[in-house]
């Protein structure tokens, strides 16, 4: 990944900032794309703090404070980014929110802010990028969304919620056959466990976070096919545990936030 270009929304904590790490190390340009510009009252992370860690590992860094809601911010990061570095080489659409909460308990505005920052920003933010990632000899789109489970254990839930994820692995199939002409590669990546983030914290609670897995195998795994040669892998909805094993990964304790839950660890959403 020397000297190649990556975006990644939503990368001033949690898997986003993991990514960011992975790849710096190997001399990677790194544009760290969040919301998150001054410092959070309970959440750990900046766009600066996590621009000092990419360059401390050795790639470079540019922090850019943008809301994947807002047509104009994103047009002028990936705008800025293509001028700073000289062109655009992967997008990672890492930027999410999680509500589940069911249809009858999710009030409109809350279903209007999850698709606007899961599925909208998806594809406003990979089509602004298009046009440079169309001039890399290796371009990347990756989006953190599941495969399509349609049993009503899934559905019914937090359905919600499922529609924006859903919708985002719908954009990443459509656009892989779309863009394979371009030789832009599109894929999708979902953990088998929980990842212990904020997020997870937040909706599950320590319990939860005990049995999840370090943010480390989603950076991994998401390394994996951004340093795959583009269209080797293309239009697949891909889960974090699966890929490693097939790329010759075999200990996956490292991954473990709490060692003794190893093999008591939580299942996570869509995955059966």
């Amino acid at each position: 990944m020397k000297n190649k270009t990556i975006i990644i929304t939503g990368a001033s904590r949690g898997i986003g900032r993991e990514l960011a790490l992975r790849c710096a190390r190997d001399g990677a340009n790194i544009v760290i794309a969040a919301k998150s510009a001054d410092p959070h009252p309970s959440l750990p992370g900046t766009i600066h703090t996590v621009a000092e860690e990419v360059e401390a590992a050795g790639g470079q860094a540019l922090p850019i404070q943008v809301d994947v809601r807002n047509e104009s911010q994103v047009k002028g990061m990936v705008q800025e980014a293509a001028d700073r570095f000289g062109g655009i080489d992967a997008l990672v659409n890492n930027a999410g929110a999680i509500s589940l909460t069911s249809l009858e308990h999710t009030p409109l505005k809350k279903f209007d802010l999850i698709h606007q920052i899961n599925t909208r920003a998806v594809f406003l933010c990979s089509q602004a990028a298009l046009p440079w990632l169309k001039k890399s000899d290796n371009g990347h789109i990756l989006n953190l969304s599941p495969s399509i489970n349609l049993k009503e254990k899934w559905l019914t839930p937090y359905i919600p919620y499922t529609v924006t994820k859903y919708s985002m692995s719908l954009l990443t199939l459509g656009m892989a056959g779309e863009f394979r002409r371009y030789g832009i590669a599109v894929n999708a990546l979902w953990p088998r466990t929980s990842i212990a983030t904020a997020a997870v914290e937040k909706t599950g609670g320590d319990a939860i976070m005990r049995r999840s897995r370090k943010p480390a195998i989603m950076a991994d795994a998401g390394y994996e096919i951004l340093s795959t040669q583009a269209l080797a892998i293309t239009g697949q909805t891909l889960l974090d545990e699966d890929l490693l094993r097939e790329r010759g990964v075999t200990d996956f304790s490292q991954y473990a936030c709490d060692p003794s839950q190893a093999d008591n660890l939580f299942q996570d959403l869509y995955v059966d």
